[in-house]
């Protein structure tokens, strides 16, 4: 299994960070995340996330720098994910594919069940 590029965005506003729910039906269903997804062919990851936080939130980001990298290997997925520090630029999220968002102070992250491959970036945020 080749190892595939997943770019994340760490939204920050007033000391929360946005997270988002899984879809039910998609491998670690239910469980949060940064909202993000895969890099395509040919594609930069910045403009992956761009065009993905549109996609998925129907919002533009600023984006600010790198701030992580993380592998994360299953049965299912082999992935590295690059995570960015950003910031909405406008628009007003909608959820196009995911159950729930939420806006959560960095303390409270651990009411939250996250999806195994978020884990280790929550401790350096």
């Amino acid at each position: 299994m080749k190892s595939i590029n997943v770019v994340a965005a760490i939204i920050k506003k007033d000391n929360q960070y946005l997270i988002v729910q899984r879809n039910k039906n998609k491998h670690l269903g239910l469980k949060y995340e940064f909202p993000g997804g895969k890099v395509e062919e040919n594609e930069s990851f910045e403009s992956a996330l761009k065009r993905e936080i549109q996609e998925e939130l129907n919002i533009e980001i600023n984006i600010y720098k790198k701030i992580a990298e993380e592998t994360y290997k299953d049965e299912k997925i082999d992935i590295i994910l690059h995570y960015y520090l950003c910031s909405q630029k406008n628009g007003t999220i909608k959820l196009s594919e995911h159950e729930n968002l939420a806006w959560v102070k960095k303390k409270d992250f651990e009411k939250y069940d996250f999806a195994e491959g978020d884990g280790n970036i929550l401790s350096s945020l």
